[in-house]
């Protein structure tokens, strides 16, 4: 069944491809990503209860089935979402029906490019899979052709690809590290195979292989210094992609990074080694998303460096390590991915109304878009932490995970930034969402009511799970938990 899975996109693609009414185009991009989600949900329901999958090269546990989760859910939604965007742009002449066609086939093919990077228990095919993320994207970040968008899109080719190439020189040192343990046997890259031989790798070959996996795949989960290409890609992307770039890409890319941290942490190094960089990266990550956060003029620019921040967060609580630092990783990969595609679709009806991304030129969106402009200043204090939505809850585990492992000086550096952070977005958000619109002539009215109806879905989503996380839920991510070296309770 996973290969029925990975067989949904490329299908959905090809059909995207071949037909030509606007209608259809449509209705088989949303078919494909729903089938893809039930599929996704039917195969992790299995795994959850009745343990990991693998078929060859590919494999299922616990953590790859809630990627999974993650990555096919965001997908319907910016499918979903694109019909009322990507629609809007075909009737204001911006781009043309074939364009409109080409950007549902490399949507799904994008779509499939990560699928197979949760699914992939050969570290090789991961590898490409990764790869693969950056070639179907890169069209779709340079989608509208403008100076600045064909910029953006081959800075982003040109920084992940020089990342991705520093990971495989990891993986060629993760198989050093292992050949006088595995020999030349066909699964000595898988995953699950080097799970079981970790207490006899190489510990010299394995650092050097963590490090340079860790900066390779950092580049592209947007971890700093290694972020430039970020800002610049999600701000000139069309919002549904962005989004998906935000939510979905990012966590692929950390995926890969823990799939490494696991096994550094089952050798003889144990957790203590991948975890301190963890933790000195993402620190890193919230002190440069402040900075820029601060100095922000352009919103979606300033939603990118809120994902550096969220990446951030996500890798110091693994580095922190425990119970509750890596349970409140996990949990705010969800939440983040959630939060974040509600701000993007946000951000793209501001777009698509004002004409600007310049948040000076946008005040009084409760006067212009009062819906709107209601549900971005919810996104809004959801993004920073605020109770009671969820992300306050996975913040706050996450720094309980730093006070018990010891790290008091980086617990307190980490909340200090949250602060810092929270103060900046929400000045400039409530700018943008306050006030007397700067044109005064400006029309009142919404841009459609499915975008509403998504993002309500989406800000009850996360106020729901910061006052209960259900029963199920909170039963995965302790099984996740479980796989992490230290993450016993």
């Amino acid at each position: 069944m996973i290969e029925v899975l990975l067989c949904i996109p490329p299908i959905a693609a090809a059909l995207c491809y071949l037909v030509r009414r606007k209608r259809a185009v449509e209705a088989v991009a949303v078919a494909g990503s729903a089938l893809t989600l039930l599929v996704a949900a039917w195969l992790s329901y299995g795994v959850f209860t009745s343990g990991t999958v693998s078929e060859g090269m590919l494999y299922m546990d616990a953590f790859s089935a809630y990627m999974l989760l993650l990555v096919s859910l965001v997908g319907l939604l910016a499918s979903l979402y694109s019909i009322s965007y990507i629609g809007s742009d075909l009737r204001e002449g911006e781009i043309s029906e074939v364009k409109l066609r080409n950007y549902y086939v490399f949507f799904q093919v994008f779509v499939f490019t990560m699928l197979l990077v949760c699914v992939s228990d050969n570290l090789g095919i991961m590898w490409i899979a990764i790869e693969g993320t950056t070639l179907a994207s890169a069209y779709l970040v340079g989608f509208y052709d403008r100076d600045t968008s064909v910029e953006a899109a081959w800075k982003y080719l040109i920084i992940c690809s020089v990342g991705i190439t520093l990971a495989l020189l990891g993986i060629i040192l993760l198989y050093a590290s292992s050949i006088h343990v595995l020999g030349e046997e066909s699964s000595a890259l898988n995953w699950s195979t080097l799970m079981t031989a970790a207490g006899s790798l190489d510990p010299g070959l394995l650092k050097l292989a963590f490090i340079f996996v860790l900066v390779g795949y950092g580049t592209k989960a947007g971890l700093s210094p290694m972020h430039t290409w970020l800002p610049d890609a999600h701000s000139q992307a069309p919002t549904p992609v962005s989004a998906l770039l935000s939510a979905v890409l990012l966590n692929c890319a950390m995926y890969g990074v823990l799939r490494f941290h696991m096994i550094v942490g089952s050798s003889p190094l144990g957790p203590g080694f991948s975890g301190g960089l963890l933790l000195a990266f993402g620190l890193l990550s919230l002190g440069t998303a402040a900075a820029f956060i601060i100095l922000a003029r352009d919103y979606k620019r300033m939603l990118a460096y809120s994902s550096i921040e969220h990446m951030g967060i996500i890798a110091i609580g693994f580095g922190f390590g425990g119970f509750w630092g890596i349970f409140g990783a996990l949990f705010h990969m969800l939440n983040h991915a959630l939060a974040k595609t509600l701000l993007f679709f946000g951000a793209g009806n501001i777009l698509q109304k004002l004409r600007t991304k310049d948040i000076d030129r946008v005040r009084g969106l409760l006067h212009v878009m009062p819906v709107t402009g209601a549900l971005f200043l919810g996104g809004a204090l959801a993004i920073t932490g605020s109770p009671p939505f969820s992300l306050f809850i996975s913040e706050f585990m996450v720094l309980v995970g730093g006070l018990d492992s010891g790290s008091g000086l980086a617990a307190a550096l980490y909340l200090f930034l949250l602060a810092v952070i929270f103060a900046a977005f929400m000045y400039h958000a409530g700018r943008m969402v306050f006030g007397e619109p700067c044109d005064e002539d400006a029309e009142k009215g919404e841009r459609g009511r499915l975008p509403l109806v998504l993002m309500g879905a989406l800000l009850a989503a996360v106020l729901v799970l910061g006052l209960f996380i259900p029963g199920e839920l909170n039963e995965v991510l302790e099984q996740i938990v479980r796989l992490f070296p230290g993450g016993g309770a």
